[in-house]
């Protein structure tokens, strides 16, 4: 009981401060050079549109529909019966590749949506007259778990997210969250890497890893309190019961 006690007093002492060591009397200043612009990898799914003046040419891309030729037609290559989709947007298989009608299986993993845009709008050129390409995420998500008020996955339709706003997201971090060693797991390149970054310290506003990626995983421990309460029940109710069951019948013996 008093192994217990004595953890949670050092739980109730730990600094809950985000950025602590920012100076509290002037403002801090620095320069973004850490965004990174999200990279079109294998098993994300885009959506792919294709706007075009040419009704019979667009038809060629989406299911059928034909639009008066006066107007601007916006199609969904993805609404293609032939095209190699999931769902409702074209997914990118183990080559990095999508599979388009017409068109056929063109490679777009390492690029960025822009980039993506502009490698689609030459190859639509070949069958339609000034097309206009359109690339977004449609699987764009980050998991948060561990010691918040809402672990879950999040899907995130700005493509765009930073550490902060998944935290916001799940509720924050509990006060047994440890600030100073969250965990951030990330898949690129085939390659899974395990990083540290410490949400009390300032110089994570400036980290590489400020910005997540699509698929990211925030895994925010518990402190060591929380794990030796957790596992108090199980292990020091034995010990407590024999203790109280001593402390009986020393109590019992000096009243006699």
């Amino acid at each position: 009981m008093v192994i217990v006690l004595l953890a949670s007093s050092c739980a109730s002492s730990r600094k809950l401060t985000y950025f602590s060591n920012l100076d509290s009397k002037s403002d801090y200043k620095t320069e973004i050079k850490n965004e990174i612009e999200p990279k079109i990898q294998v098993d994300d799914l885009l959506g792919i549109t294709v706007s075009s003046l040419s009704a019979e040419s667009n038809m060629l891309y989406n299911s059928g529909t034909v639009a008066t030729p006066a107007s601007t037609i916006s199609t969904s290559i993805a609404s293609s019966p032939t095209a190699a989709r999931s769902g409702e947007g074209y997914l990118v298989d183990k080559s990095g590749e999508v599979n388009l009608p017409v068109l056929g299986k063109i490679k777009l993993a390492g690029l960025t949506k822009e980039q993506a845009a502009e490698k689609l709008t030459d190859e639509v050129k070949k069958t339609v007259k000034n097309p206009t390409v359109n690339v977004r995420f449609l699987n764009f998500k980050i998991t948060v778990i561990g010691e918040v008020n809402r672990p879950a996955t999040f899907t995130v339709p700005t493509e765009k997210i930073t550490v902060l706003e998944a935290l916001g997201l799940a509720g924050d971090m509990t006060a047994y969250g440890r600030r100073e060693n969250v965990l951030l797991i990330r898949e690129k390149d085939g390659i899974r890497s395990a990083i540290r970054v410490d949400f009390t310290n300032k110089d994570l506003l400036s980290s590489p890893y400020f910005y997540l990626q699509q698929n990211d995983v925030v895994y925010v421990e518990p402190v060591k309190s929380k794990e030796l309460q957790g596992s108090s029940s199980s292990f020091y109710l034995p010990i407590i019961s024999v203790a109280a069951s001593v402390i009986s019948v020393l109590v019992f013996a000096l009243t006699r």
